[in-house]
């Protein structure tokens, strides 16, 4: 049976803002003297854990929250994120198929919104910008606003930390391989399911009816 209700990440799973990300990664480093890194090491990082990316940045942890603080005001300022290929699609699917949707982003609102164009109306739940809580603690957090109970929710992401959030909040995730975990990493994590393709998240969770089939990796106007 499909979820009542659906918590999705935002970067890396509905909108590809990788590229931005990089390039905002290298104007810190600039900016804070952390270790800057090539696109193929950069590559390299992908599907590592937070920490072990910082290790490998050199970046001090006092010097975090002025990065993140950083991050985001770049943010603010930057154009939109395009959407992943068939991602408005997807989520009208879900909505049309009953499921309430959530999404849990460290990102802000207002950019989520702007990315998202007229896709945002299908989202119910907000729960944006930084958290101290930790994303399990949002997660739970949505599930009591929502009145959902563990086991009839599900979660979308593309990072080891969703699934991990997903398993403290006690419930399913599935993984998605286009966005900033790589394939193989995210499988070893051991996710309920590991989706390749947009179409995928709709079969996931129950809705046999497919999506537009296109592999995601391009970029979609909102």
């Amino acid at each position: 049976m499909p979820p009542r209700l659906l918590i999705l990440d935002f970067d890396g799973t509905l909108a590809d803002s990788r590229p931005w990300f990089l390039g905002a990664l290298d104007d810190a480093a600039r900016r804070f003297g952390f270790r800057r890194v090539t696109a193929v090491e950069a590559e390299g990082l992908r599907g590592l854990p937070v920490p072990a990316i910082l290790r490998a940045l050199r970046v001090a942890p006092w010097q975090v929250p002025m990065i993140a603080l950083h991050m985001r005001r770049l943010a603010a300022a930057a154009p939109a994120p395009p959407l992943f290929p068939d991602t408005a699609a997807m989520l009208h699917r879900l909505a049309a198929g009953g499921i309430t949707l959530a999404l849990v982003t460290s990102n802000a609102e207002a950019n989520a919104r702007r990315a998202l164009g007229p896709a945002a109306e299908t989202i119910t739940h907000w729960a944006c910008d930084a958290s101290l809580l930790g994303k399990a603690a949002r997660f739970r957090a949505v599930l009591r606003r929502a009145g959902v109970a563990p086991r009839d929710a599900a979660a979308i992401g593309d990072e080891l930390r969703d699934i991990e959030a997903a398993r403290r909040a006690g419930i399913r995730v599935a993984a998605v391989t286009w966005g900033y975990g790589t394939a193989d990493t995210l499988a070893a994590a051991r996710p309920d399911a590991v989706v390749t393709e947009m179409g995928g998240i709709a079969r996931w969770l129950g809705l046999d009816q497919p999506i537009r089939a296109t592999a995601p990796g391009a970029s979609q106007a909102s």
